[in-house]
């Protein structure tokens, strides 16, 4: 099966806890930072996820956002510490290319936000992805 989804980040499940419609999924990239996807209890029935899984977060690109530093006081709890590898602008958008411990993202944002961070290859970047914008498939 192909996807058009680019970020796909190999890791192992931590933790699960299932509600009545939906669950909190915890899981460790294989380079070593934690991230948590919000998914259906239905995906966790029918994948069998459980802790020790190997999995793959699916990111799209239009849902990984860019800060030059941690941001706190938000409720996005998955920041990933990296550096810009590669930087493409057309007339609206900008395609960033984030080199992360143990994988790579792209984060598609405006060409202006690109130009208000001052992003260019070896910035260095905080992806901000939400829980509820993170999928999960077998690892």
């Amino acid at each position: 099966m192909s996807l058009s989804i680019r970020n796909q980040l190999p890791g192992t499940v931590t933790a699960v806890t299932t509600g009545e419609a939906m669950a909190s999924v915890k899981v460790r990239l294989t380079g070593g930072q934690d991230i948590t996807a919000a998914i259906t209890a239905d995906a966790v029935k029918e994948l069998g996820l459980t802790e020790g899984s190997a999995v793959k977060a699916l990111v799209k690109s239009t849902e990984v956002a860019l800060a030059t530093g941690p941001v706190e006081g938000i409720s996005i709890r998955n920041q990933l510490a990296g550096s810009v590898t590669e930087v493409a602008t057309g007339d609206a958008m900008g395609s960033v290319k984030v080199s992360v411990e143990g994988g790579d993202l792209t984060a598609a944002i405006t060409k202006d936000a690109v130009e208000d961070l001052g992003l260019a290859a070896g910035s260095s970047v905080v992806a901000l992805i939400k829980s509820t914008e993170i999928s999960l498939s077998l690892g």
